[in-house]
């Protein structure tokens, strides 16, 4: 057996695979530089053979580094070996004072966000040798201690010292995911900076990372790329409250006096931070109710409707209570004024003026006899408000000898006149006056819509009944169009299409009719 031969080559520049990609870009800014995972594979397999000899099988040598997701690009790996601890500058620099207990310098998540973004802008050079300008190292760990505005440079070894650990629901901007491999620290350890969630799902997050070639900031499954769930969120403990936001450790709400941000930043298709605080408070007043899943960074109907009931709590009405937060809305909920928005005890006060059983007391039976013993012919036209009184008026003498006999046996005068009929009928309308079935409606309507199964079940390639469920009730609703053959349980461009429709008929727009239905489009389309 020939000893195998290796060739190393460039990436093409028409190819799009994730490695000639990758190696593409990585080109310039390091000249003549070759992919060490292709050069580390010619050595390894190499002496593996000579070792072996042609008589033996060589084994496949895995790429250090691989992607632990199928389709994951190799760049968004952290191919990352990190330096030891050191001082600013490295070792020519001030020495750090290591004795006694560590204390982080006080900052705030501003700060640390807005020195994270410098180096970003500067396109900082992944290095685990060389110093910024700033004094601290090109790596991940220096990254951090750049942003956290530590003393010295530190590893993924130390920086625990500096932060309390916390829980993911506790992720605020300014803190960092930590993984440290104490085996092998220089195999697979890494840490990122948080910089908040990219929506309310809290499944990916905006991440500022120092990684090779050049500091970055994209969106970032949660926790990260691979070895997810070996990374540890982390508070610094010298995080203190930002000059106009809440206390550090809690999702706090608006410093009172918070200007309003303006009309634009809410309302159809709006996805920033005042729309996730104008939620927080209105849970706080009374309308959590509302949202099925937690107020979010993206507008949505709920949180249209618990604005308009916390409008009309303060007794406004028409255009002052269209569920757009104003200036005026906006005051009451920072500074904690206004009434609350009452409970849902308080809701059946619809459906009891929808029934108004106003109409059962009119068609008793006891003010007929009256009225007809008083005079025959006046009873027949009282009689009727509910029914038609054309044949009851021929037979208007017929009745006064009926007319006892109907409240106390109903059975008797059946046979003898049909006219005694009618009279049996006024008791039977009175049980049916409650038809307004709107009464039990909108309990009913509520119980009975199926619970919205996840964004998760309506995404390309998304294969459940809860997609043909989603089809059929769209052909029912009468929006179906799209479908060449009907609805089946695998996601298609076809489905979203529909539900685009749906959410379109809504006088939803941009990003609130996107084609994927979140929770508010599935209660919409079931109830």
């Amino acid at each position: 057996m020939e000893t195998p031969v290796f060739e190393e080559f460039d990436p093409a520049s028409d190819c799009d695979c994730p490695g000639c990609v990758h190696w593409r870009r990585v080109a310039p800014c390091s000249p003549g530089a070759r992919n060490p995972a292709a050069h580390r594979a010619v050595i390894v397999a190499t002496a593996a053979t000579a070792l072996l000899g042609a008589g033996h099988a060589v084994p496949a040598v895995a790429a250090p580094h691989a992607p632990h997701r199928p389709g994951l690009p190799a760049a968004d790996e952290p191919d990352t070996p990190q330096g030891s601890r050191a001082p600013l500058h490295g070792t020519g620099g001030r020495p750090i004072k290591g004795n006694g207990p560590v204390k982080a310098p006080a900052t705030t998540r501003a700060e640390v966000i807005n020195r994270a973004k410098k180096w970003v802008a500067a396109q900082v050079p992944y290095s685990m040798d060389a110093y910024w300008s700033d004094g601290y190292r090109q790596d991940c760990s220096g990254f951090v201690s750049m942003a956290w505005n530590l003393p010295g440079n530190e590893w993924t070894g130390s920086l625990d010292q500096y932060g309390v650990r916390i829980s993911k629901e506790e992720l605020q901007p300014g803190d960092i995911l930590l993984f440290h491999n104490p085996s092998n620290p220089e195999k697979g350890s890494h840490v990122v900076l948080f910089g908040g969630w990219t929506d309310y799902t809290h499944t990916a997050y905006t991440a500022y990372e120092q990684t090779r070639p050049r500091t970055r900031k994209q969106s970032t499954p949660y926790a990260y790329w691979s070895n997810s769930e070996r990374y540890v969120p982390y508070r610094s403990k010298g995080i203190t409250a930002d000059s106009a936001g809440a206390a550090p450790g809690t999702p706090g709400l608006p410093a009172p006096g918070t200007p309003f941000p303006g009309a634009s930043s809410f309302g159809p298709g709006a996805n920033n931070r005042h729309v996730t605080e104008l939620g927080r408070m209105l849970v706080a007043r009374g309308g959590g109710r509302f949202y099925t899943s937690g107020p979010g960074p993206r507008w949505s109907d709920a949180d249209r409707r618990a604005t308009q009931a916390f409008q009309r709590a303060q007794g406004w009405k028409g255009a002052d209570a269209d569920g757009l937060p104003g200036p005026a809305t906006w005051s009451l909920l920072v500074n904690g004024k206004g009434k609350d928005i009452p409970p849902v005890a308080s809701g059946p006060a619809g459906p009891s003026t929808l029934s108004v059983p106003s109409l059962p007391p009119t068609p008793t039976p006891t003010p007929t006899p009256a009225s007809t013993q008083a005079s025959t012919p006046t009873p027949t036209p009282a009689t009727p408000p509910g029914q038609t009184p054309l044949p009851p008026q021929p037979a208007a003498p017929t009745p006064p000898a009926t007319s006892t006999l109907p409240p106390s046996t109903p059975m008797t005068p059946a046979p003898t006149t049909p006219s005694a009929t009618p009279p049996a009928t006024l008791p039977a309308t009175p049980s049916a006056t409650p038809s307004p079935s709107l009464t039990p409606s909108p309990s009913g309507a509520a119980k009975g819509v199926p619970a919205y199964p996840g964004r998760g079940m309506f995404r390309p390639g998304a294969d459940n009944p809860h997609v043909a469920r989603l089809g059929a009730r769209l052909v029912k609703k009468g929006f179906g169009p799209h479908y060449p053959s009907g609805p089946g349980s695998r996601w298609t461009e076809a489905d979203r299409r529909n539900v685009e429709a749906f959410q379109r008929s809504l006088g939803w727009r941009g990003g609130a009719a996107d084609g994927y239905p979140g929770p508010e489009t599935w209660r919409r389309l079931f109830s």
